[in-house]
């Protein structure tokens, strides 16, 4: 092999100095760097590996970043940053004052829209070439690159129904690697199955029937094929598609294997591949399985029991119910709208639909909950896993907002369980026959329980709908927590002086309220704190204050919670202390409190 090439690459004007007979080895030095930094540092591995060639033959063929590449969710961007001037500071992704696991304008003009959820690449690069057109720039190139999974949602086929009937200078390049996160799913991969084995004529091609210059399906790890068709498309003018076949985690056996496992793995040696597994013996379970082995123990017992999830079965561990009782548990595709639509009708016939959509991504389908769930006060149960801060992955996936906007909405309970008991002791009581959706939101990661798996399936207990409870008495000041976090108000009260004259109250129901306890919490109480893991602004802290307004109380009440901007990336333990609300921070703020 010839002296390392990579290390001469800062940006994309210095690949174009390469011949075309250099990339391959451009492209095996590209895979091994980010095998060798992500095996230590973790992140997103087999979506990027898969796109090494692609990402390599667009900054070579188009002129980036006067030409705009738009990539889709962005899973799959770590080659495209290192060949962007990151280089040097990839080691630094994901970290708490690094750069973004995800595109991100503000970090660099190559990256020309900033994602982090699905579907979006195709109305962005559209937007883009429309505005280039009206400027006069008609050289300009347009590229959106976009999954197999991403483009089956309704929001890429909006895109693609507008560019269709435009003279935009636009090119979708279609990623098929027939996964996602997880394998992806619906009549469309089935589609796309169908064109890559050569069993749909050109002329039944459904992208040609929508005015696209459409070609491939063509070899995505093929540097010739790749470069000679981008060369091609890119002196034709309007919308153009081309359909390329690559294999998620090209390059690392284990990952090409096991796409699901090393769509993220954590820490792997970068030699063998092999992940190191962390010791799990006497650890409290994951919240996600908490949910999925209770669905399917109600379900086991209910046969109305229906479960849902837009592309998370794995993430959300529905998985459990979708192997034992597949024809009551569904994977819907990268389609949020469409999950929380399809569980309302569902309800209207008398199922029982628990719908699991993680905090960020049931943003999307805000107006569904609303108008088809709430406003028609369907018993939909909305199960919101990654609430509250999710670590490394950022802003883009935060679940800090579910709070404050859902608590605007009539009819909707939510419920904030404080450990795995109380998470599945809600499920338990949600099947029961409730006559409002409720929201229950729980967070990433592990509970607090490590017994949890001996007193799993006991007797389960039901939840009196809007009950607080006084979990430690005082005489001083009183601290409301909501959920998990109150964990680490616990905690403190521990470490902190005084603690006597701290009382400790959880409101696991956001709405409705306790308002008897509350009240006499505001009559007893003249300070007032309260802790959550969602945005201060209009959140359980917010909730309290209106009552206390309302009731013409007057007492000293402090929220603390998310303030009001968005948050980077960074561990949980880290971000909780920018936000103050970690066991140090409140251990010294009530000893404060306690003098």
């Amino acid at each position: 092999m010839k002296s390392n090439l990579l290390s001469n690459i800062q940006n994309p004007a210095d690949l174009r100095l390469l011949t075309e007979a250099e990339l391959p080895q451009v492209a095996q030095e590209l895979r091994q760097f980010i095998i060798d930094v992500v095996s230590v540092k973790e992140g997103h591995l087999g979506a990027s590996l898969g796109v090494i060639e692609l990402t390599i033959a667009l900054h070579y063929v188009f002129n980036t970043p006067d030409d705009l590449l738009v990539w889709d969710v962005g899973h799959q961007a770590y080659g495209h940053k290192i060949l962007t001037e990151r280089k040097e500071i990839f080691h630094t992704n994901r970290q708490i004052g690094g750069i973004s696991g995800f595109p991100k304008r503000a970090e660099s003009i190559y990256d020309t829209f900033g994602v982090g959820h699905s579907s979006t690449s195709i109305s962005a690069a559209l937007g883009m070439a429309i505005a280039s057109k009206l400027k006069g720039d008609t050289n300009k190139q347009h590229i959106a690159v976009i999954g197999d999974a991403s483009i089956a949602s309704g929001m890429a086929f909006e895109g693609l129904n507008h560019a269709g009937v435009t003279d935009a200078n636009i090119l979708v390049v279609l990623n098929d690697n027939a996964i996602g996160i997880d394998p992806s799913v619906g009549a469309l991969k089935q589609y796309l199955t169908s064109v890559k084995n050569g069993k749909n004529p050109k002329q039944n091609n459904m992208i040609k029937s929508l005015n696209f210059d459409y070609t491939g399906p063509i070899d995505g790890h093929d540097f010739p094929a790749l470069i000679k068709e981008l060369k091609r498309l890119k002196k034709i003018k309007g919308p153009k598609f081309l359909h390329i076949v690559t294999t998620k985690g090209k390059g690392l056996q284990q990952a090409e294997e096991n796409q699901v496992k090393y769509h993220a793995p954590g820490k792997f040696d970068a030699a063998t591949g092999e992940i190191h597994l962390k010791a799990e013996e006497n650890l409290p379970p994951k919240y996600q399985d908490v949910f999925g082995l209770t669905i399917l123990d109600l379900a086991r017992k209910n046969e109305k029991i229906i479960g849902i999830t837009p592309a998370m079965p794995s993430g959300s561990s529905l998985k459990f119910m979708m192997d034992e009782i597949p024809e009551r548990a569904f994977d819907v595709g990268i389609a949020e709208q469409h999950a929380v639509t399809l569980a309302a009708g569902m309800a209207t016939q008398g199922m029982i639909v628990y719908c699991n959509i993680y905090s960020t991504f049931l943003q999307r389908a805000y107006d569904q909950v609303i108008h088809d769930v709430a406003l028609q006060n369907l018993p939909v149960i909305f199960c919101l896993d990654r609430a509250g801060l999710v670590g490394e992955d950022g802003a883009t996936h935060h679940g800090v907002f579910d709070i404050a906007y859902l608590r605007a909405i009539p009819n909707l309970i939510i419920y904030a369980p404080r450990n795995e008991i109380a998470l599945q002791n809600i499920l338990y009581t949600a099947q029961l026959g409730l006559k409002n959706p409720i929201a229950i939101r729980y967070p990433r990661g592990r509970g607090v329980l490590p017994n949890w798996e001996v007193e799993n399936f006991r007797q389960y207990e039901n939840i009196k709908i809007g009950a607080a409870t006084c979990l430690k008495t005082g005489t001083k000041t009183a601290i409301l927590t909501t959920g998990t976090i109150g964990n680490n108000v616990t905690l403190a009260l521990a470490e902190c002086n005084n603690p006597e004259t701290i009382a400790h109250y959880d409101f696991p129901f956001i709405k409705p309220l306790d308002f008897k306890l509350l009240n006499n919490i505001l009559t007893d109480f003249n300070t007032i704190i309260t802790v959550e893991d969602g945005t201060i602004n209009g959140g359980f802290g917010s909730a309290i204050l209106e009552f206390a307004a309302a009731n013409n109380f007057n007492n000293s009440i402090q929220i603390l919670g998310i303030p009001d901007t968005f948050i980077e990336h960074g561990t949980v333990d880290q971000l909780q202390q920018f936000c103050k609300i970690d066991v140090k921070s409140l251990a010294n703020l009530f000893s404060y409190q306690g003098k």
